[in-house]
């Protein structure tokens, strides 16, 4: 795919800001959208590109339609009515999709996408805003086959690996087993440092020594410190691993599975929630169980 092919992103926050600025730095012309303006007129001051007033017209004749937004119901103020993207799609127009949402909302874009002609990949992604900076992203990709070939050059702008896990609403769904997975080990390895700090055991060592162990993780290497010190403004919100949580159970629910950690998980950040720690980092569940030293 030539770097020539027009690129829409729509939504420009902490992931998309730097994801759209990736493919332009790759030489994909490429027109954004933002909901707050000044933050589509700050990226052409960062990136170059162009901006537009509308989702809509920022996909006018582009050949690929990114989305990064907040969630299921962001989408779909971007997506449909006269302003939204799916006007812009074009027989073989490729649509993609980075938010995390519902694997349902995922099938239903789909559907539309390829009613008029297009192509469509639901690829939330992990890695959180370091990683979109970094271009080091995770993407998880539901969709064709055909498609997924097609978003190789997008993906490696900002991507270190990406994985077409089946049909649409695949992504999603493994973006869940990944939300699942962070939050359980979140919540162990802040009952382990509270453990330990309350023992008077020194966090930097064993930090050191877990991490040449079986209890080695992203979360021990990279937020372990962070939380002993209490330091929490940063990262990915709590609000947002709320979002994702409901999603999961609601997934799980609809399959007749229970998520007795993940229930139990969500019911912590909803405390944090209420505490006005919503803007935290989601490793902020420490917070509950000790005073920061």
């Amino acid at each position: 795919m030539p770097n020539s092919t027009k690129i829409a992103f729509i939504g420009l926050g902490v992931m998309g800001f730097p994801m759209a600025g990736h493919l332009q730095k790759a030489g994909f012309p490429v027109t954004v959208y933002n909901r707050t303006t000044a933050k589509a007129e700050l990226w052409v001051e960062t990136y170059a590109g162009a901006w537009q007033s509308t989702p809509g017209l920022a996909a006018r004749g582009a050949a690929i339609i990114l989305i990064c937004v907040g969630n299921d119901e962001d989408v779909r103020s971007v997506f449909y009515g006269d302003d939204g993207v799916l006007g812009a799609v074009k027989p073989g127009t490729l649509v993609i999709d980075h938010t995390t949402t519902s694997a349902e909302l995922a099938r239903e874009l789909n559907q539309a996408v390829v009613a008029a002609g297009g192509q469509f990949l639901d690829a939330p992604v992990s890695g959180g805003q370091a990683g979109a900076i970094n271009g080091q992203l995770s993407i998880m990709a539901g969709g064709e086959q055909e498609a997924f070939t097609a978003a190789a050059p997008i993906f490696g702008t900002y991507g270190k690996g990406w994985q077409l896990l089946g049909p649409a609403g695949s992504g999603q769904l493994c973006k869940m087993v990944n939300q699942l997975c962070i939050a359980g080990i979140l919540q162990g390895l802040s009952e382990g440092l509270a453990l330990a700090q309350k023992s008077g055991l020194d966090v930097a060592t064993v930090q050191k020594v877990l991490g040449g162990g079986a209890a080695q993780s992203w979360q021990l290497d990279n937020r372990a410190q962070t939380m002993a010190q209490g330091d929490y403004d940063f990262g990915f919100a709590i609000d947002w691993m709320v979002k994702d949580l409901g999603y999961c159970l609601d997934e799980a629910n609809s399959k007749g599975l229970d998520l007795p950690v993940a229930s139990q998980v969500l019911g912590f950040y909803q405390e944090l929630q209420a505490a006005g720690q919503n803007r935290c980092d989601t490793s902020a569940l420490l917070s509950r169980l000790v005073k920061p030293v």
